[in-house]
């Protein structure tokens, strides 16, 4: 097969859930001997294409700035899909994945499609629906008729979590097509050696509002109370990393809480994983929750909050880690408990993340995109 993926930021330029699993999944894909593109953002100096990894990278316009005032940029979306149009328009591929977010570069890629008659998917990773308006204001109207017209496309479409998958039901009243996951290299995991750096508790993500890292640091002074050598590692940066920050020293946490920032190599986010005893993402969306699937799969019971735009409960039971109310006094039970019985969870938690091995993924994703492929030609 000769495959594109869509995205406007490619892996390990940009490091996020969406970047990784196109990356995994168009390196493995090529590991089996198909022909994969990847057609995003050039964030290299040199060529506007060029091959890393076997993966043949198309850099269809200078980079620009995902984030302005913490939000993601309208133009940067407009810029890049007006630039897709013509790069991939010159290729002639057996199929085409195109990530969902940011919305707007799938229109061009649907034109595309129709021209040059070969299969679109979709991969739906958030459906955001009436949280346009928490985040636009009266803006997210925009927003949400462009997301209401994507998926009125009527390409198949994969989710990624069963989250993702009931909440496209319910705002599309459409059954995506497939729910493929993301995954996870086990045998890598089993191969990085714990950091020598303890931790009681740590995060890992981006720092926005949704990820919630300040209530998990107000949990923490609760917690601290009675236990005043609990130590909180938080990994990420971010829109409201300076907030975080001001919130540690504020509430003087500074012997408590470390903040990394960025890592530029994930095996050091994996070797402290490894090396703590509790992972918490209190994120209020979330359309899958890798880091939290590593967490498992490094035997580390997940703590994070009931909400039905994260999907992070989808992997989460008794056995595997506790789903809070949103809220410092019942995040900071969850995590007490979770201490208290974590290396009894953790064999649980590595059995859990056993079904979400890279290789597993791929089988589906390869075995999918044929069926898409042989429907076509029949």
């Amino acid at each position: 097969m000769k495959i594109a993926f869509v995205y406007d930021v490619i892996y390990p330029y940009v490091k996020g859930g969406v970047e990784k699993r196109v990356w995994e999944l168009a390196t493995r894909l090529t590991a089996r001997g198909h022909e994969v593109h990847i057609f995003g953002m050039k964030f290299w100096d040199g060529d506007d294409v060029r091959v890393q990894d076997g993966v043949i990278l198309h850099g269809v316009c200078p980079a620009k700035k995902l984030y302005v005032h913490g939000r993601r940029s309208v133009w940067e979306a407009l810029y890049f899909g007006m630039h897709l149009i013509c790069p991939l328009a010159k290729e002639r591929f057996d199929i085409i994945d195109c990530q969902q977010f940011p919305y707007i570069p799938c229109i061009p890629v649907r034109l595309i499609s129709i021209i040059h008659r070969i299969p679109l998917v979709i991969t739906w990773h958030e459906v955001w629906g009436d949280y346009w308006e928490e985040y636009l204001g009266f803006k997210g109207v925009f927003g949400k008729a462009t997301e209401r017209y994507i998926a009125s496309f009527g390409s198949p479409v994969i989710a990624v979590s069963s989250t993702t998958a009931s909440r496209f039901r319910k705002e599309f009243g459409r059954q995506p097509d497939r729910i493929i996951p993301n995954g996870i290299d086990l045998a890598h995991l089993e191969s990085v050696p714990p950091s020598p750096a303890n931790t009681d508790i740590i995060f890992t993500g981006r720092l926005i509002k949704e990820k919630n890292a300040g209530l998990l640091i107000d949990a923490l002074t609760i917690m601290i109370s009675d236990e005043p050598d609990l130590t909180l590692t938080i990994i990420g940066d971010g829109p409201e990393g300076d907030t975080i920050r001001s919130q540690v020293r504020d509430l003087s946490l500074e012997k408590n809480v470390t903040i990394t920032g960025f890592l530029e190599n994930h095996d050091e986010v994996i070797a402290l994983m490894k090396s703590s005893k509790v992972f918490v993402l209190p994120s209020t969306r979330e359309g899958f929750g890798i880091a939290a699937l590593e967490a498992l799969g490094c035997g580390l019971p997940v703590v994070t909050i009931d909400h039905p735009a994260n999907a992070v409960c989808d992997l989460i039971t008794g056995e595997t880690g506790v789903i809070c109310p949103p809220t410092p006094e019942d995040l900071a039970i969850g995590i007490r408990k979770a201490l208290r019985h974590h290396e009894q969870m953790r064999d649980a938690c590595r059995a859990a993340a056993e079904g979400y091995d890279w290789d597993r993924i791929v089988d589906q994703a390869e075995h999918y995109y044929q069926s898409l492929i042989d429907h076509r030609i029949t």
